[in-house]
């Protein structure tokens, strides 16, 4: 598929912010299963500066500053992206394997995965969510086989309910509800994966708004999306070192590299802290209203060039 993706952030500010310093995550990266045609970021007011450079995990990352008063800031993120599924590759190793080769022991050589087996900021592994995940992960049982068996009973289990949650609601208050959004859902998943001592990283992306006749529409849809990535060493040693296997416990989808080719990749962290898609600090601006729209609607243009132009004043 090749999609078109705009997605608006919009803040109205009470009093005026006097300046500001933002960082975005914003821009999709060419990934096995992408290609990124054309990216572009637009914000209002003109920013004072702006510069791009790539994160620990080589998410694309936007810096710019704003250093006159403004009541209002839109910041325009707009894409164009091309998906293609890869080869399908099995993977037959153990979860137990997987977990008793990343424990740590006297000359064991540090791999990169490890990092996401340990706590981060909003998940936080711990025996309520091994509890949950056990019924999936009898032993000797592959681990792909037992990563989508709990995804599908996340799915199953928990309902879908905006405006019940906030983007800081731990993952525990999540499982106890069994309610939440698509990043409640990814950082319970990734405490269940963790607390079994598997490495399990949060990914953030775009679904395909309308789908194709004929196919469901896909929960999260308007909105940027998450799920979940584990990591299969026998893929990777195969694959040069490419072993995540993403699983949607939102819409109960899997695949290796993506959940499907309706599925855009927009950056890859420990959760949702680590790739907001938009934080900062300002002076001033003490009372805010947020508005944020999404849209990804299929796209033959060869950029963003050939697309709709953008109005030149954004807030009118």
């Amino acid at each position: 598929m090749r999609l078109r993706i705009t997605h608006d952030t919009r803040y109205r500010y009470e009093p005026p912010v006097l300046t500001a310093v933002h960082m975005t995550h914003l821009t999709p990266p060419p990934t096995r299963c992408q290609d990124r045609l054309d990216a572009r970021l637009q914000v209002h007011p003109q920013p004072a500066s702006i510069t791009e450079s790539l994160d620990i995990y080589r998410n694309v990352r936007t810096f710019f500053e704003i250093a006159s008063p403004h009541d209002e800031l839109l910041v325009r993120a707009s894409s164009l992206v091309e998906t293609h599924a890869p080869d399908p590759v099995g993977s037959t190793l153990a979860w137990d394997a997987v977990r008793d080769s990343f424990v740590y022991h006297v000359g064991a050589e540090w791999h990169p995965a490890a990092e996401f087996i340990y706590p981060s900021h909003y998940v936080h592994p711990g025996e309520v969510f091994a509890d949950y995940a056990r019924p999936s992960f009898p032993p000797g049982r592959p681990l792909i086989d037992a990563a989508r068996e709990l995804m599908q009973r996340v799915h199953q289990d928990f309902t879908y309910a905006s405006r019940r949650t906030e983007i800081n609601t731990p993952a525990a208050e999540a499982l106890a509800q069994r309610r939440g959004v698509c990043q409640d859902f990814s950082h319970v998943m990734l405490a269940c994966l963790r607390s079994l001592g598997l490495p399990a990283r949060y990914v953030s992306g775009y679904l395909l708004t309308q789908p194709p006749p004929g196919q469901p529409r896909l929960v999260g849809s308007d909105a940027s999306h998450a799920w979940v990535a584990v990591f299969l060493p026998d893929v990777a040693a195969q694959h040069g070192g490419h072993g995540w296997y993403d699983l949607d416990p939102t819409n109960d989808r899997h695949g290796w590299g993506a959940p499907g080719e309706d599925f855009v990749r927009l950056a890859v962290g420990r959760d949702y802290a680590d790739i907001s898609p938009m934080r900062g600090v300002i002076h001033g601006g003490a009372g805010h209203e947020l508005d944020v729209g999404v849209t990804v609607e299929p796209c033959d243009a060869a950029s963003l060039a050939e697309a709709p132009p953008l109005p030149t004043d954004p807030f009118r």
